[in-house]
């Protein structure tokens, strides 16, 4: 007797070796569309939305390129998903993380069809990352307690990082512009504090550093362009209610002067609201919302700065750098904490005036003025630097160094390789295959630089037999060079991050057997 379906009309589903072909086939499919952006002669792409607008980005960030896809295949998912993570977590190797799991993968089909059991891959890996980890561990440089050290370590790991982004012409610049603005959050990780402003105009080289904050705001009609020894009253709250605005309400008068009576009445309210603000002894009132024409003259005459509509990352990052606390209630003055600082002054970028608050208490927010050709340049030029700033973030707290240029990947894949060596039974054929898949990362960078990868690779390998030796990819001069020479380095974080995530996701895929779609439900027609 045949037995009757399971699932209902419209599901499907694959079972076996259709489903593991899926999920490899997907996996490699979205490592390879973004393989050829790795390393420093990656190429870009351009990601057009079909919405309104048809909005072009162009960029070599493989979050960003993987985040913009709408994908079908369940296992592409799993990839798309580290590579945010890893951004998230980390903010760089978005792209490697993502090669290095489908190379993995590459890897385990051919052990697949070798009939070699999921769940022994699984094992050999596990032993692999793990000794690829201690490797790394080994192999770490900490300059923690020399400050000077420290901070050239930054900065090799800063311009490493920009080499592969458009900023990799002014690299030396902007790396300068990241160190310096994340040793001012004196170890936190949170990029708040750093605001990025883009300002279309000039030349990316033209971009800045401010000590300050700055707002990108005008300053109100007749009020103090320049205040000294500002204090400073941020808060949310609704300025504009110098009409009637009682929803829905319907107020019926006999004569005209009832309707001048009620404006007067309102007028008085906002009258009393503007006295208790200025009674806090401010000189600058930034509000997260309108400020309407009357409390604005009102402001004017006391002689206190308005500004309004400062967006709600405005005001937060303000009260963080100043110091004060955004307050919503003025009945008692004692209890609102104002914020206060040296000098607020009007600036000009571009064509565009700014608000500019220097000398604020907190010494750990600065903002990153970003000039460029055009708002495309910009936008990339900000994830770039984003990406920067958050591995320099990270590495301040977790200060092991490791150098670039894919050395990391060939001391792994030696280590791993010796491993392979000492295991008995089929595991060992899973780590010969992960110390494969370590070494197409720095296959890749040598194939995305227009260099014979098979030719280097081995020379590296061949450098890598000597103890203690620094080789790695030399992009430039299209050879195997010194790593510590060049100032080629990496944040530790960073490659443990993607050498752990790429494992356990292309585990993860591996472990499918079978993939069951699911048709949507339907509405039941309510007749």
């Amino acid at each position: 007797m045949a037995i009757e379906r399971i699932f209902k009309d419209e599901a499907s589903e694959e079972k076996g070796e259709r489903a593991r072909m899926a999920s490899f086939v997907g996996a490699m499919a979205i490592a390879d569309l973004v393989k050829s952006t790795l390393g420093p002669k990656g190429m870009d792409k351009i990601l057009q939305s079909t919405g309104r607008g048809h909005s072009v980005t162009v960029t070599n960030d493989g979050a960003t390129i993987l985040k913009s896809l709408h994908i079908d295949n369940p296992a592409a998912k799993v990839l798309v998903d580290i590579s945010k993570v890893q951004d998230d977590e980390v903010g760089d190797g978005t792209t490697s993380v993502v090669v290095l799991a489908g190379e993995l993968l590459r890897e385990a089909e051919k052990l697949v069809a070798a009939k070699i059991h999921p769940m022994t891959i699984i094992a050999g890996y596990r032993m692999a990352a793990e000794c690829a980890r201690n490797t790394l561990l080994q192999r770490v440089v900490d300059n923690k307690e020399n400050s000077e050290k420290f901070k050239t370590d930054l900065m090799k790991i800063a311009m490493t990082t920009l080499s592969s982004k458009i900023l990799s012409q002014d690299k030396e610049h902007f790396g300068q512009l990241a160190v310096d603005a994340v040793l001012r959050l004196k170890g936190s990780t949170n990029l708040e504090a750093i605001q990025i402003i883009k300002k279309p105009g000039g030349s990316l080289t033209d971009s800045f550093l401010d000590e300050g904050f700055i707002l990108d705001k005008k300053i109100g009609i007749g009020q103090p362009k320049r205040i000294e020894n500002a204090n400073i009253l941020v808060a949310n709250t609704a300025m504009d209610t110098d009409k009637v605005k009682i929803y829905g309400a319907r107020v019926r008068v006999d004569s005209m002067t009832k309707v001048a009576d009620i404006e007067a009445a309102e007028k008085n309210k906002m009258r009393e609201k503007v006295q208790k603000i200025i009674g806090h002894g401010i000189n600058c009132f930034v509000n997260r919302q309108l400020i309407y024409n009357f409390p604005e003259e009102l402001f004017a005459d006391a002689g206190v700065l308005a500004i309004e509509h400062a967006d709600f990352d405005g005001i937060e990052r303000l009260a963080l750098v100043t110091g004060g606390e955004i307050a919503s209630t003025f009945d008692n003055p004692e209890s609102v904490k104002l914020g206060h600082c040296k000098l607020i002054e009007e600036i000009m970028i571009g064509e565009d005036k700014l608000i500019k608050f220097s000398g604020v208490e907190l010494g750990q927010a600065c903002t990153i003025v970003l000039r460029g050709a055009s708002h495309h340049v910009l936008d990339e030029a900000e994830r770039s630097l984003h990406d920067a700033l958050c591995v320099l973030s990270q590495t301040v707290n977790d200060s092991r160094v490791l150098l670039g240029g894919g050395w990391p990947e060939m001391v792994m894949a030696k280590e791993v390789d010796e491993l392979a060596r000492k295991t008995p039974g089929k595991k060992s054929h899973a780590i010969e295959a992960f110390s494969r898949a370590l070494v197409s990362i720095p296959t890749t960078i040598a194939d995305n630089a227009g260099l014979d990868s098979a030719e280097l690779i081995a020379q590296l390998r061949a450098e890598h037999q000597k103890e203690g030796s620094n080789a790695g990819i030399d992009v430039i001069t299209g050879s195997v060079g010194d790593m510590a020479e060049l100032g080629i380095a990496e944040a530790f974080k960073v490659k443990q991050a993607v050498l752990l995530s790429a494992t356990e996701a292309s585990e993860m895929i591996l472990r499918v057997d079978e993939i069951i779609t699911c048709a949507p439900r339907r509405r039941e027609d309510r007749m």
